[in-house]
């Protein structure tokens, strides 16, 4: 969708950050956050277009192209035989079946939940920010490993977020935590439009100057010009300023044996 609501064509920029929505008790729940810019560069990069204040899309827009792709990917998946029928849904596996299924769903009013962020855009990229990497269990909640089982914390967000304990056996917990490894070939985090890493090295500065002000410089930028910055890395033992010494490649490291500990003769 480039298409502005007044009219214009624009370019638009987008950053999506795919999240395995690891729950409280390690469920699977697959999500993406889009991160959309509230406007764009015309198509000939010569000013930019805002959104409307009130907001970026319309809701039927949504509703309708949500409604489309979705069921376009069920066809796929269909075609491609990549869904499974069981039990009382063994029908759907004969096509004139699941397209008869499928015909009414174009006839229902999607449901396309729209509202502000509660804290604003700068609370939504630091919320977004702290689950970039983030792995799907942290260390803390682990509690033990005895007799194959694992015991772990969670919050019960149905009962006013209340701890709770849960022991899993060692395989179904592996399991749960492996379903939250990235297969080949996926990414968490992926730019489009102008936001591509092909064209933002010429159309971020663009977008920048169209809408008066500068980018901040980067903290690689910071480092090189000022080494001695307060406050850059600190030491998560004696919260002492740290500094570069050097910088070595995945390769580098594989390569670089471990240091000899010399014996008292």
């Amino acid at each position: 969708m480039r298409h502005g609501e007044d009219g214009m064509d624009r370019r638009l920029g987008r950053t999506c950050f795919l999240r395995s929505g690891y729950c409280e008790r390690g469920c699977l729940h697959p999500h993406v956050h889009c991160v959309v810019p509230a406007g764009g560069l015309s198509l000939d990069h010569t000013h930019w277009i805002h959104s409307r204040e009130r907001y970026f899309l319309p809701k039927p827009v949504l509703r309708e192209i949500f409604r489309g792709k979705f069921v376009d990917a069920l066809k796929q998946a269909f075609h491609d035989g990549q869904l499974r029928f069981e039990g009382d849904l063994k029908l759907l596996a004969q096509p004139k079946t699941f397209a008869a299924w499928l015909r009414p769903l174009f006839r229902k009013q999607w449901v396309v939940y729209l509202k502000r962020p509660f804290g604003g855009p700068e609370y939504v990229l630091q919320y977004l920010g702290r689950y970039t990497h983030r792995v799907a269990i942290s260390n803390h909640r682990l509690i033990s490993l005895a007799d194959g089982q694992v015991t772990f914390l969670w919050r019960d967000s149905a009962h006013n977020n209340e701890q709770k304990s849960m022991t899993l056996p060692l395989d179904k917990f592996l399991r749960r935590f492996l379903l939250h490894v990235l297969p080949k070939g996926f990414v968490r985090i992926r730019n489009f439009g102008f936001l591509a890493n092909r064209r933002r090295a010429t159309l971020l500065p663009l977008s920048f100057h169209h809408l008066g002000s500068a980018p901040e410089p980067q903290p690689e930028q910071q480092i090189a010009s000022t080494e001695d910055t307060f406050g850059l890395w600190r030491c998560p033992k004696c919260g002492g300023p740290m500094k570069v010494v050097e910088r070595l490649t995945a390769a580098q490291i594989q390569l670089r044996s471990p240091p000899v500990v010399g014996t008292a003769a």
